[in-house]
C-alpha cells in the first residue's frame, strides 16, 4: 500500500509490516524461545490483552515445548493515539507463577509504563524466571526491563493491525499499518 487507504472511516497511511513478514518473524521468535528453555521448565506464556492475542496465538504455535497460556489486561490508552501514562490492571487471572518460567507477551513496548508496573507485581509471585517478548518495540527509552525477544523495532508512528487497535478497530487486519 503506497497511497492512503480508507478503512472504517480512517486513513491508513501505509503497510509497515506485511502478513508474510510478520509470520516469518513470529516463527523465528518461537524457535528462539524454544532454544532457551527445556521441556521441564514449566513454561507459562502470559499474554497482555487485548493487543497481544493474535501475536500470542501465532507465537505459541511456533514454540516447540509444553506450555500453558494465561492472560492479563492492563490498559494505558483511552480513546486517543497516545498513552495516558496511567497503567491500570483491569484483569489479573492470578495464575500461579511460583517456580515457573514466565514469558510476558506484549504487542508493543512504547513508554515502558506497562512493563514498569507489571514486572514488579509478577516478580513478587516468585517465578523461576520472568522474561518479556514483544512484537514491536519503539525504543523510546525509559524501559526498566527490556524485552528479551523483540519482533521488530517499530517506527514512531501510530500502528494498527495484527491485534493493535485504534478505538477497538483494526485488530483484525493481517498486517500492521500506520494510521
Amino acid at each position: 500500500m503506497t497511497t492512503s487507504t480508507q478503512l472504517g472511516g480512517q486513513d491508513l497511511d501505509r503497510i509497515v509490516y506485511s502478513a508474510a513478514t510478520i509470520a516469518r518473524r513470529v516463527e523465528e521468535m518461537g524457535r528462539e524461545i524454544s532454544e532457551c528453555y527445556d521441556e521441564g521448565d514449566d513454561l507459562l506464556v502470559l499474554g497482555l490483552l487485548k493487543g497481544s492475542f493474535i501475536f500470542l496465538a501465532d507465537l505459541v504455535r511456533s514454540i516447540d515445548l509444553p506450555l500453558q497460556v494465561d492472560f492479563m489486561v492492563a490498559s494505558s490508552y483511552g480513546s486517543g493515539t497516545e498513552s495516558s501514562g496511567d497503567v491500570r490492571l483491569v484483569y489479573d487471572g492470578e495464575p500461579s507463577l511460583e517456580g515457573r518460567a514466565v514469558i510476558i507477551v506484549e504487542d508493543i513496548v512504547e513508554s515502558g509504563n506497562t512493563m514498569d508496573r507489571l514486572v514488579p507485581i509478577l516478580a513478587e509471585r516468585n517465578p523461576k524466571s520472568l522474561e518479556i517478548c514483544a512484537l514491536l518495540h519503539k525504543r523510546l527509552g525509559g524501559v526498566v526491563k527490556e524485552p528479551r525477544w523483540v519482533g521488530f523495532d517499530a517506527p514512531e508512528e501510530f500502528l494498527v493491525g495484527y491485534g493493535l487497535d485504534f478505538n477497538e478497530n483494526y485488530r483484525h487486519l493481517p498486517y500492521i499499518a500506520s494510521l
